[in-house]
């Protein structure tokens, strides 16, 4: 049987209805989480380890790295032929995403979470962690980045997002739709994730803001996070990458004051790009040094950031990380 490694980080899927508030809290442990799913036993050789406990809100950057190290640290010690990681859904793509840059592996690394808890009788975890190893079991699986599984879905960490609140449909990739898919066990393929990368640092800067542009957004809060120190910035833009002229003096503060910009949209779905020019307009953004992110939104282009960070400082070093896939893109 093929060996996996179970990394348990928590949320949804490690919780049950506590008697006292009358909410979902955490509580199983790995070891037993796996014995209420005795059929995972079943299909391979699974092997686990106990991250943590976090509900999804709970995970921060740093837990991230820490998590990517440790995975690292396992690959490094024992052969595996696939990892799963449980994780809270809530900031699931942002983990997802970090390990996708950060670990280099053929094997597949597998995401997934769950939107009913153990005491609910619809508890999705189960069917989420059996189609994760099925994934893990297809050597179709390999060289795909981490991916994410939940609801029979298979999604690219690069491309997923979370547009439902607590739907089981919960997450997709708007833009070009899923990898493929996991029925009665057999795994399917439609495509390739539109493009990987890896970052090799041991180091992050998560000292980033995020802000989102709204209708007659003037520049304060842009002046308080250049002055407040922030090491870098992203802004979720209007449609293809616009912002109100007050909005733009504040972008364009920070920027001279040396704070890279990274600019995505609020859309929930396509890419950035300055093809207009009136006052506040992508083209002049652009002109002033903002760097225009992929396909990526604002939360995945916060966590790209951080990581860049923690490996150069030097803006134009910063730009080609971020436009490198535009221009591949484009060819």
């Amino acid at each position: 049987m093929k060996k996996i490694l179970v990394v348990f980080t928590g949320g949804t899927f490690s919780m049950m209805i506590d008697r006292t508030t009358g909410g979902a809290i955490p509580r199983y442990s790995g070891s037993e989480l796996l014995d209420m799913i005795p059929q995972a036993k079943e299909l391979a050789e699974i092997e686990y380890f106990d991250f943590g406990k976090y509900p999804g809100p709970h995970v921060t950057p740093q837990l991230m790295l820490q998590l990517s190290r440790e995975i690292k640290n396992l690959l490094s010690e024992k052969h595996y032929d696939g990892v799963i990681v449980t994780h809270g859904t809530d900031t699931l793509e942002e983990t997802a995403y970090f390990l996708d840059l950060t670990i280099n592996t053929e094997i597949p690394i597998v995401m997934i979470g769950s939107m009913k808890n153990s005491s609910e009788p619809d508890w999705d975890g189960p069917r989420n962690l059996i189609d994760a190893i099925h994934i893990c079991l297809n050597d179709n699986s390999k060289n795909l980045g981490v991916l994410v599984c939940l609801n029979g879905e298979i999604n690219a960490a690069s491309e997923v997002t979370k547009i439902y609140s607590d739907s089981v449909e919960s997450f997709k990739s708007l833009d070009f739709g899923s990898l493929g898919f996991v029925q009665n066990g057999k795994v399917i393929y439609n495509r390739l994730p539109h493009y990987l990368e890896k970052i090799e640092t041991d180091i992050i800067d998560d000292n980033v803001d995020m802000l989102t542009v709204y209708a007659g957004m003037n520049e304060k809060f842009f002046r308080f996070s250049a002055d407040s120190g922030a090491s870098g910035i992203v802004v979720e833009a209007l449609g293809v990458g616009n912002v109100p002229p007050p909005a733009f003096e504040g972008i364009k503060y920070a920027v001279q004051k040396g704070i890279p910009v990274v600019l995505t949209s609020r859309c929930p779905a396509g890419e950035t790009d300055y093809i207009y020019s009136y006052p506040g307009a992508g083209k002049h953004l652009h002109d002033i040094g903002v760097i225009f992110a992929d396909y990526i939104n604002g939360q995945k282009a916060r966590i790209k950031l951080i990581i860049v960070l923690g490996k150069t400082k030097d803006i134009n070093e910063i730009r080609r990380y971020f436009e490198a896939p535009r221009a591949k893109s484009q060819k």
